[in-house]
C-alpha cells in the first residue's frame, strides 16, 4: 500500500508544526506542499528532523508560491520547474521518481489578479501541464499529479453561491482546461470513490469551515495505470479544525500495492 497526500500550509514557517501533526497521525509515503511562502533557504527544515521524513523544497523570492515534497520512502527529485517556459521563474512545480512512478505536485496558479494577463498565465500554465502529461503517459509512465489546482472542476465543488460564475477557479475556460487533462485518460482519484458528494478542500477564513462553505481545488489526478491501484481517496479536514490553520486541508490517495 502506498499512500500520496497534498497540503497547501499558506506558509510553511507559520505551520511547519500543522505539518509535523499531519505527518504523525497520517503518515504519507510523499506529500506535496504548496504555498510555502519563503525563500527556500527559510524554510523551517528541522522542524521535520527526527521524523522519518525526507524534505525538498523550492522556495521563491518575495514570499510568495513555493512547493516542497517530504517523503518517508526514497525519491528522487527529477523537476523543479514545469516545461515549457524558460522565463517563468514562479515556484510551482516539483517532480520526483518514486516506487516505479512520477509524481507531481503542483501549485497552479490562481489566475484572478492581474487581469487578462494573470488568467491568460493560468491558463497557459494549464495547458503546459497537459503537454507534460501526454508526454508522461505517452512513455506508460505510471504518473501522478496531486496539489492546488485552484479549479472547481463542476458546480458540485463548491457551496452554492461561493463564486461568481467569472471567478477564474470556475470559468468555463478554467473548466475545459481541467477537462483536457481528463481527456488525456487521466483520473480524478477523489470524485472516482465518491461520485456527486460535496467534498471541500479549502475554506476561506471566517466562519466558512463552521458553514461548510467551501471549495474543492486541491486534487489528485492518476494516470490509468495507477487509477486502477486507488483503494482510498479522502479529505482529512483535521488540520483545518486546528488553532491558526491554512485555509485549506489536505487530500490523501491510497493506492495498493
Amino acid at each position: 500500500m502506498l499512500t500520496l497526500a497534498t497540503f497547501n500550509v499558506n506558509s510553511i514557517r507559520k505551520r511547519a508544526a500543522h505539518v509535523r501533526r499531519f505527518l504523525e497521525r497520517r503518515q504519507p509515503d510523499l506529500l506535496f506542499l504548496q504555498e510555502l511562502k519563503c525563500r527556500t533557504e527559510e524554510v523551517p527544515a528541522l522542524e521535520f528532523e527526527g521524523t522519518g521524513y525526507r524534505l525538498h523544497a523550492i522556495g521563491q523570492q518575495g514570499g510568495r508560491n513555493g512547493v516542497a515534497v517530504l517523503g518517508r520512502i526514497p525519491f528522487e527529485v527529477v523537476a523543479e520547474a514545469l516545461p515549457g517556459d524558460g522565463s517563468d521563474t514562479q515556484a510551482r512545480y516539483v517532480e520526483v521518481a518514486a516506487a516505479g512512478m512520477r509524481v507531481a505536485g503542483i501549485y497552479l496558479p490562481n489566475g484572478n489578479s492581474g487581469g487578462d494577463e494573470g488568467y491568460g498565465y493560468k491558463l497557459g500554465w494549464m495547458e503546459r501541464l497537459r503537454v507534460l502529461a501526454q508526454a508522461r503517459l505517452d512513455s506508460f509512465t505510471p504518473f501522478a499529479i496531486l496539489g492546488d489546482f485552484n479549479v472547481c472542476p463542476t458546480e458540485i465543488d463548491l457551496a452554492p453561491g461561493a463564486l461568481p460564475p467569472t471567478d477564474a477557479l470556475v470559468r468555463p475556460e478554467t473548466r475545459a482546461a481541467w477537462r483536457a487533462l481528463e481527456h488525456l485518460g487521466l483520473t480524478d482519484a477523489l470524485r472516482a470513490l465518491h461520485p456527486g458528494e460535496r467534498l471541500y478542500t479549502y475554506w476561506d477564513y471566517g466562519a466558512n469551515f463552521e458553514l461548510n462553505r467551501g471549495l474543492r481545488i486541491d486534487h489528485a489526478l492518476l494516470s490509468a495505470d495507477l487509477a486502477e491501484r486507488l483503494s482510498g481517496a479522502e479529505v482529512d479536514v483535521a488540520p483545518r479544525a486546528e488553532d491558526s490553520p491554512s485555509d485549506h486541508t489536505p487530500v490523501l490517495v491510497t493506492l495498493d500495492a
